[in-house]
């Protein structure tokens, strides 16, 4: 593979800040020590410029080259956030902050756009402006619509944005991309029911939330099965149900928590609208009260055509036209870099991890063999992209 051969030469520094990274995980916002190395090493490699507290603790790093005087400025996004998991890795740099992990990679994404922010802070090699973006809160915090609405793309003058995931599955070596939807539009659930406590042994002088929230739970899956277009794609999951204080007590309330995901606009008013029908209507056939709070959250991560079909170019070229997936399917998971593909033209690309654990999981770990093929990628994209 024609990795870049400086890039290969920093592999083992680049490995050492993501051990770091990994051992020091912070969650949503609360990123400070994270974003203070971040920002001290754009420091230390010479960006021309590199600012702090975007969307609150977000990083940027400006790194201009060095042929003509093109005004043109690409940006290029990793993210900073960790979750809060025990880790179960045993690793040697396993995480030391209790009940926080880097479970998702955003360890290793931090530490190859540093190297590639490394490489082209010496090189400078390309006729332009290369933005380099470090934000936090990926997990469920929105810190990319904070970073977009704290005006980080006129600030900068982004023209075009970037960003990469790992994906567990997917070859080492390998990336994976499509035009169009590439992650699901994630709405957050909440329900809150309210019915008629009582003793258990008298169930018919109450009004049971916990029957009213498992018929809720039962009715919300018909929705993707007869509601929705079959060609289309939509998930609702229930994940939490909180009721009662003892086994001798029907409770008066119970709550419900969960989340929808689609991959159109037409497709979310649907459920959104089915969610609201069946909660309610469910509620009532029960002689209970249910109140829907329904919050669109995430939108689609839509890809853009021309900047699909760059994307894949230049991964084509640091690991050959045969290793990249012009065509995966959609996931339905989601990703606030949602955000900066609604303010700005770009592309998300998935970069093979490997057989690993999955994301999210107490025993996934970042792959370090994908470093220098994703910092290569970040290499390529700016000086062929701001190519003089």
């Amino acid at each position: 593979m024609p990795i870049v051969n400086r890039v290969a030469d920093l592999h083992d520094e680049i490995k050492g800040w993501r051990h770091d990274l990994h051992a020091h995980p912070e969650i949503l916002f609360d990123v400070h020590r994270t974003a203070d190395v971040v920002a001290e090493k754009l420091k230390s490699f010479g960006c021309d410029d590199v600012v702090t507290g975007i969307g609150r603790t977000g990083v940027v790093g400006v790194i201009r080259g060095r042929k003509g005087g093109s005004q043109r400025t690409i940006g290029l996004r990793a993210d900073m956030d960790a979750l809060p998991i025990t880790e179960a890795t045993g690793l040697s740099y396993a995480s030391k902050n209790d009940g926080k992990m880097h479970a998702c990679g955003h360890d290793g994404h931090t530490a190859m756009l540093l190297g590639a922010a490394k490489y082209l802070a010496e090189t400078r090699n390309f006729d332009g402006t290369a933005v380099v973006i470090f934000q936090p809160a990926e997990e469920g915090g929105g810190g990319g619509r904070e970073m977009v609405k704290d005006g980080m793309m006129d600030r900068f003058k982004v023209e075009e944005v970037y960003g990469m995931h790992n994906y567990p599955g997917i070859p080492l070596g390998e990336f994976a991309i499509r035009s169009g939807p590439m992650m699901a539009a994630a709405d957050r659930i909440y329900i809150d029911i309210e019915g008629l406590g009582g003793h258990a042994a008298r169930p018919h002088t109450s009004i049971d939330t916990v029957v009213v929230g498992a018929a809720i739970i039962n009715q919300l899956q018909t929705i993707v099965s007869r509601n929705v277009d079959p060609l289309e794609s939509a998930v609702i999951s229930i994940t939490q149900f909180h009721a009662g204080t003892a086994d001798n007590i029907i409770p008066q309330t119970a709550q419900l928590r969960g989340t929808a995901r689609s991959l159109t606009e037409a497709t979310r008013d649907i459920v959104e609208k089915r969610v609201r029908e069946v909660v309610e209507g469910t509620a009532k056939l029960y002689g209970a009260k249910a109140t829907l709070t329904y919050k669109r959250d995430y939108p689609v991560t839509r890809n853009h055509d021309r900047q699909t079909s760059f994307a894949a170019e230049v991964a084509a070229n640091v690991v050959g036209k045969d290793r990249v997936d012009t065509g995966t399917p959609p996931v339905m998971g989601a990703e606030d870099f949602s955000f900066m593909l609604e303010s700005r033209p770009g592309a998300f690309i998935f970069v093979g991890n490997g057989d690993s654990a999955g994301l999210h999981h107490p025993q996934y770990n970042f792959n370090d063999e994908i470093i220098p093929v994703g910092t290569s990628y970040w290499v390529k994209l700016v000086e062929t992209a701001l190519r003089g």
